[in-house]
């Protein structure tokens, strides 16, 4: 576990004092709040980078093997992305949505082992290095994606129904919404489906084949198909608004059942499936070799 802990909770009370502010700043429309909401959300994700970089050191891998490990990242990107954003669109307000998600994945992060993992020799290769963080950092891109369409919906709400809260003067504009949606989805699915063909790559470089039908992996796909039908509906068939606004939170909540709900839920690990595929594939060989040894026929299911 070593020094990253201290780190890691660290971040998740930044974070959470981050979020308190920002609801405040949500009551008192203040820009003063605002900008030390933002700072302390600031200082939470500088702190959350150092903590990655002392984890890298102490594991001697890039961290994102283990779900502790996957959903501090997960996080962690999805926080990055919203300083991105703020510094293009001025949109401070969407960290009153960004700062409680990080904030609860982390703390569900820590609950998790923090074990370091040790990876079969024939998994050690550049492809996990590639594969892992293409995929959330697409995560992280779908996540504001989701949080813009709420924000989206919150505010076409009021302006439908003419009944204007406290809201209405914090939130950014319907276009602004959806436009940081729009750039989430053209970014986070190339994002994705670099990841997909990386972690085919990876597992074939490690177990011989290209696809083995985990649940893990079915999932995986399925949140894709969410991801691509949205993209062309956007792109070809002009959707745009509320439709969009909807289906990237739907798009969002398969990728957190993809994520934690396979591991939790279905109980199965995604880095397990691979090791048993390998394990299966040597015990095959060695059959195979045994039996050729001695004129055997072993025919293997």
């Amino acid at each position: 576990m070593g020094t990253s802990l201290i780190f890691y909770k660290a971040t998740a009370v930044f974070y959470f004092f981050s979020t308190v502010v920002f609801l405040f700043y949500m009551m008192t429309q203040r820009d003063i709040v605002k900008k030390v909401a933002v700072g302390i959300y600031l200082s939470g994700f500088v702190i959350h980078s150092l903590g990655l970089i002392v984890r890298y050191f102490e594991a001697g891998y890039v961290p994102l093997l283990s779900m502790y490990e996957g959903l501090s990242f997960f996080a962690w990107a999805t926080c990055g992305f919203f300083f991105f954003f703020n510094s293009k669109f001025k949109v401070g307000i969407l960290g009153a949505f960004v700062a409680p998600l990080t904030f609860m994945m982390l703390l569900v992060a820590l609950t998790f082992d923090k074990a370091y993992v040790k990876l079969p020799a024939s998994m050690q290769t550049v492809w996990k290095d590639i594969h892992i963080p293409l995929a959330f950092l697409g995560y992280g891109m779908f996540a504001i994606a989701a949080l813009a369409g709420v924000m989206y919906l919150l505010q076409e709400h009021q302006l439908k129904t003419k009944k204007m809260n406290v809201l209405y003067h914090v939130l950014p504009s319907l276009q602004i919404s959806d436009k940081i949606n729009y750039i989430c989805l053209t970014y986070g699915f190339p994002l994705l489906t670099l990841a997909m063909i990386t972690g085919s790559i990876w597992l074939y470089t490690s177990s011989g084949v290209y696809w083995s039908w985990s649940k893990k992996e079915i999932w995986s796909f399925i949140t894709w198909l969410v991801y691509a039908a949205l993209l062309h509906g956007r792109m070809t068939t002009g959707w745009r608004g509320r439709k969009v606004a909807v289906l990237s939170i739907v798009g969002f909540i398969v990728i957190l059942f993809t994520f934690l709900g396979v591991n939790l839920l279905l109980k199965e690990k995604h880095i397990d499936t691979a090791e048993k595929k390998i394990t299966m594939n040597y015990v095959e060989s060695e059959l195979t070799a045994y039996a050729t040894s001695r004129d055997f026929k072993v025919v293997v299911r």
